[in-house]
């Protein structure tokens, strides 16, 4: 019998990749929706680490499953950092891309390119009812590009320019930003501690 997992996002997108990078593990793949009694986990820690562990952890212990959550944002070194893990809900509590994707803009409005640095970040959690169990962070560096480009992906994925591609993550097809972007990498890594731990059955 598959081994149950859970996928604590709401976020389609997200766990489009999520199941793109993880579909052929022996698991049964279980979503928040499942468990509709299930009270959601508070996103305030003060990094993606913090709250990747808080939210599988959390999620493990309401439902018996194995969890797996992540937290991701993105990092402007002009803006001292943010949006950060306050990346969703930048521009305010709607989780509005649009919206975070223009306040961005706006507010490097006229910074020249050595001022546009940024690098996505993504921290992984993966948990068991009673303890979390791994944690992997991993980023990929790039620039805020001076507009939006591309409709693919989704979040900051339009104005992050990846300068190998010499395009956005928007621009490019969902396989290509896989190959190099921060969720790519720490889900193949999971993909590894994952398989290992299915084998010795958990």
């Amino acid at each position: 019998m598959p081994t149950r997992l859970l996928v604590a996002t709401t976020n389609l997108k997200k766990l489009k990749e999520l199941e793109d990078l993880l579909f052929d593990l022996p698991i049964q793949w279980l979503l928040l929706k499942d468990f509709p009694s299930v009270h959601d986990v508070d996103e305030d820690g003060k990094t993606f680490q913090e709250n990747a562990e808080k939210k599988a952890f959390g999620y493990a212990k309401q439902t018996g499953c194995l969890t797996l959550a992540e937290d991701s944002g993105l990092v402007v070194d002009h803006l001292k950092g943010e949006p950060g893990v306050h990346s969703a809900r930048f521009s305010g509590p709607g989780k509005d891309d649009l919206k975070n994707c223009r306040k961005v803009l706006e507010l490097l409005t006229g910074a020249p390119k050595e001022k546009r640095k940024a690098a996505f970040h993504c921290a992984m959690g993966l948990a068991e009812p009673s303890r979390v169990i791994a944690v992997i962070e991993e980023h990929v560096d790039g620039f805020v590009a001076g507009e939006m480009k591309g409709t693919s992906g989704f979040g900051y994925d339009p104005l992050f320019f990846y300068p190998d591609f010499g395009k956005t993550f928007g621009e490019v097809p969902p396989k290509m930003k896989h190959s190099v972007s921060h969720r790519g990498k720490a889900l193949r890594r999971m993909k590894e501690f994952l398989n290992e731990y299915l084998k010795v059955g958990g």
